[in-house]
């Protein structure tokens, strides 16, 4: 395979221990992995101890994030590439029903109740507490230039078919 930069840095095998000037040559995929799962770990353990989960947090935020209130078929739609399975939003959308923090109007549109409310309130600043720790040492600049590292790649693998982005 020819380089799209001129240069070619050999792949090595995941290493946790790889030290700076070794990282050059580590799977992104790995660390990404990595970093998924230690971080959504984390974030789900917290949601965890204040009975909630990701998924709902979701679901709160989509509800409430609108112009209009959505459906139950339209925050399904949205949010169900983010989950397991087909059906896994669709009981999240009725378990927050049945919490309460979700009610339906008579045009089947959802709303948060004042206690969906609270509760999207509160897992809104647990994440920013959680992002807090993950972000620690780690300036904005640094974040930003990691994402568009990521996203670059991610546009290199999905591009168009242009020089620079294969199809």
């Amino acid at each position: 395979m020819e380089s799209l930069t001129g240069t070619t840095t050999d792949q090595a095998p995941a290493n946790p221990a790889a030290t700076d000037d070794m990282l050059a040559t580590q799977p992104v995929g790995y660390w990404c992995g990595l970093t998924h799962t230690t971080v959504t770990r984390h974030l789900r353990d917290a949601m965890a101890k204040i009975d909630a989960t990701q998924p709902q947090y979701w679901v709160l935020n989509r509800v409430n994030g609108g112009p209009t209130a959505p459906s139950r078929e339209e925050v399904v739609a949205q949010l169900t590439h983010l989950v397991d399975g087909p059906h896994e939003i669709a009981r999240i959308v009725d378990q927050l029903l049945h919490r309460e923090w979700l009610r339906i109007d008579d045009g089947q549109r959802l709303h948060l109740t004042d206690a969906g409310e609270t509760a999207r309130v509160r897992l809104r600043e647990l994440a920013t507490e959680i992002r807090a720790v993950v972000h620690q040492g780690i300036s904005d600049e640094e974040y930003v230039a990691a994402l568009k590292v990521l996203r670059k790649m991610v546009a290199n693998v999905e591009g168009d078919g242009t020089p620079g982005n294969p199809s």
